[in-house]
This record gives C-alpha cells, structure tokens and sequence, in this order.
C-alpha cells in the first residue's frame, strides 16, 4: 500500500506498514467524527446484503487501524445486529497508539426503539473498561432501558428521537473526543445532516457490484456537502483508500 495524495513528503509513494497506516490516518485534533465506509466502483455498500462482500484483506487492516486510533466505534443498531458486531479487541502489537486510553474503544449503538439482543457478545464479552454504550432517546421503553443499563452504559440523548448533536457532546464529556462512525447508511445520514461529519475515510472496492444495492449514506434530509480529497492510498489488488475532509474542517485544518 503506497500513499499515492499528498504528492509530496518524505511518506509519498512509501510503503506503508501498520505504524505508517496510523501516522496516514491520524486524527487532526482532539475533537473529530470520522465516518469509515467501503463501497464498489459503482457506488453500492454491500453485496448480499453486507459489506464485508465489497471488503480485502488491506481493507480491514485500514478498519483495524481506524478503530485502534478511535476513543469509541459509534453505530446503528440494525448494523450491528446485521454485521454481528463483538466488542473491539486489544491489539497488544499496537498497544503504543492506545496510551492512556482503554485496550480497545467501546461500541456506542445507536438506537430509538431498543429491543437489543443483551446476551450477545458485543454486551456479554466487552471488557469492564470498554463497557458497550446504548445511545437511545426519551421516548425509547422505560423498562426496555432499565434492562439495557444492567449490561451496558445508557445515554438519554433527545426527546422523540436520538439527537445526535446531544450525543456527541455527551460522549466528550466522558472524554471520548476521537469518534469513529461504522455506519449504517441511515446513521451516515443523519449525523452528515446534522453537520457533525468532520472526514470520510472511504475504501474503493474494484468491484461492480450491479443494480439493487443501497448506498453509503440514505435518509431524505442530508443536504450536498463538499469535500477536499486529502489522500489516497493504492493497493496492488486496485483498492483505494480515500480521505476526505469536510470542506469547512478542511479550511480550518490548513
């Protein structure tokens, strides 16, 4: 894997191990929400229903960094039930890049209606320190919430529905600063619309995927934003990994 943008720098067109991932993908500040996705060249998420189809061996060496650089991995329930999510694990031949932080970042699930599978292992195997955290609202089931709280940590973000802003700020105050968004398309949406999309970490699959199949990002409300293109990294198997930048974080970065 070569760092093909910025075109300048001791770092282009090196070979990157897993050190130098990290030094490519470093957060620009203490406060940042990065949304990691991968799509095929004609634009879908998934194949058969899940991303994993569209995925390569460097793909989830760049997820694998990405979460170990994250203070906590936020996403939508239904992803989680559908990709049969597990807590983060410790990466020991990583450990350097998580001082002063927990082994491994907790799952923040997003959810309004709950109903989530408490004996599964994102809630049963998560660490005492990575605890899984539930993101829900107000109007979620008192009694459902209650249950929730006995093997997971409950934020209470927004009346009817999740608010994500509230979210996030609560999430700071616990000193989780360096949020990692997994998806779903849905949850994608909402935080872009909500305006709290710093960069989009996106991986190419040289794939054609066909009709049928959703993209990364859904929902009725999520206004055009632009982008800057801030690098690219190219595999030998044709996978780019691209990172974009918000265009308003962009000018305030430079």
């Amino acid at each position: 894997m070569r760092t093909i943008i910025p075109p300048a720098g001791d770092s282009a067109g090196a070979e990157l191990d897993l050190f130098g991932l990290a030094e490519a993908y470093a957060y620009p500040r203490e406060s940042w929400l990065r949304a990691n996705f991968v799509a095929s060249a004609d634009g879908a998420a998934y194949i058969d229903g899940l991303s994993g189809g569209l995925s390569s061996a460097d793909d989830k060496r760049v997820f694998g960094i990405l979460r170990v650089l994250a203070d906590v991995i936020l996403v939508g329930a239904g992803t989680a039930r559908d990709e049969e999510y597990k807590p983060a694990r410790r990466r020991d031949s990583l450990a350097s890049l998580r001082e002063g932080r927990t082994a491994a970042p907790p799952i923040a699930l997003v959810t309004r209606a709950l109903g989530l599978n408490l004996s599964s292992s994102l809630f049963a195997d998560a660490a005492p320190e990575s605890r899984t955290m539930v993101i829900t609202c107000a109007a979620s089931d008192a009694e459902l919430r209650a249950e929730t709280a006995k093997v997971a940590d409950v934020i209470v973000a927004g009346d009817e529905a999740v608010d994500l802003a509230a979210a996030v700020d609560e999430l700071a105050r616990r000193g989780l600063t360096r949020v990692l968004c997994e998806g779903g398309p849905r949850l994608f949406g909402d935080l872009s619309a909500a305006g709290l999309v710093d960069e989009l970490c996106l991986s190419l699959s040289p794939t054609l995927a066909g009709p049928g199949a959703g993209r990364i990002i859904s929902g009725g409300h999520a206004a055009a934003r632009p982008l800057t293109l801030r690098q690219v990294i190219a595999a030998d198997d044709g996978f780019l990994f691209c990172r974009y930048f918000a265009q308003d974080q962009e000018r305030e970065h430079s």
